[in-house]
């Protein structure tokens, strides 16, 4: 088969996928994806309305305030996951740092937490708060794994995730449930904990899961149930929600990144799934790798996705939805 075929067959058969998934619905995506920045959008991205949007790129903490100008938010930050309570200040995984912390309104930062039992954390990558106020973090580890010190008894290797509660306590939550947890949201009621499992090694998992939450903020691990499994290319990275309940998911690989990860045709963007699982629709990001999104300006209907440390925005049909008290 020539390459020209191939490569017209892979288009062809990514159509057939958008269109089954929207067949008979409003659409989910009003516009085509456009690329805002080029650099300094590796991650995190979260809207603030007076602020703009933050993204975590090249060490800092990067700001593209709402007439579009940019600038550097917090030098050396370190970060990944970004995320505003409902008193507006940013929560913050820094993870060259393996800490979670607290940007406060006259721009001290307070270390919210940096061990477990003792044990420092490995790299906080993902953050997620619930109605209660409690925080959410996950703790994965990516690269050189020499000095992890989060084990079990038993001495194997732990990469959880923890709750932060409002008096300061924290709780480990998952432990091996998940292979390698990454992003991570709570649905508004706090019924539900949907964590991405993305171990990018050889064999590893790429699914996400969704576990029915505890009042007590702790999670029944009976429920775990397997949402999508991405099988050999890039698994799940950040995800937001809608108004409606839907769970915008970035996942994928354009290309292989072999020998772990295969693509065996492009599959780099973000899903969409429905309140009940289903994979609703898939909208394409031509940049490897896409690795988080968030809702932002001020009707909530665009959809700012980080890929490969660049920034595109999709429009949407439903506005996303945003912890109130910003």
């Amino acid at each position: 088969m020539s390459i020209h075929l191939l490569t017209v067959l892979t288009l062809l058969l990514t159509l057939f996928v958008r269109i089954e998934h929207t067949h008979g619905q409003d659409p989910v995506f009003t516009s085509q994806p456009e690329l805002v920045l080029e650099s300094g959008a590796g991650e995190g991205p979260v809207w603030h309305p007076e602020l703009g949007l933050l993204t975590s790129g090249d060490g800092n903490i990067n700001r593209m305030a709402r007439d579009g100008k940019t600038s550097v938010f917090r030098e050396g930050a370190g970060s990944n996951g970004l995320l505003f309570d409902r008193a507006g200040r940013l929560v913050v995984c820094e993870n060259r740092k393996r800490r979670i912390t607290r940007t406060n309104s006259d721009g001290t930062v307070t270390v919210l937490s940096h061990s477990y039992a003792g044990s420092r954390y490995n790299q906080p990558n993902d953050l997620a708060i619930d109605s209660q106020n409690r925080i959410y973090f996950t703790d994965p580890q990516y690269g050189n794994r020499s000095e992890m010190e989060m084990r079990d008894p038993t001495g194997k290797q732990i990469e959880g995730v923890y709750r932060i509660d409002l008096d300061g306590t924290v709780s480990r939550i998952i432990t091996h449930e998940v292979d390698r947890p990454n992003g991570l949201i709570i649905t508004p009621d706090d019924r539900f904990l949907f964590v991405a499992d993305n171990n990018n090694g050889p064999g590893g998992s790429r699914k996400l899961w969704r576990f029915d939450l505890k009042s007590d903020g702790s999670v029944d691990h009976d429920t775990q149930k397997l949402i999508h499994d991405w099988g050999t290319t890039r698994g799940p990275d950040g995800m937001k929600l809608d108004q409606q309940g839907r769970l915008y998911v970035a996942a994928g690989l354009n290309r292989p990144n072999l020998p772990q990860e295969t693509a065996i045709r492009p599959t780099a963007g973000i899903y969409v799934f429905g309140p009940s699982g289903k994979l609703i629709t898939f909208c394409s990001i031509p940049r490897d790798e896409t690795t988080n999104c968030a809702f932002g300006e001020d009707d909530g209907k665009t959809l700012f996705v980080t890929a490969g440390g660049s920034l595109w925005k999709i429009k949407t049909q439903i506005a996303g939805m945003q912890i109130k008290g910003i």
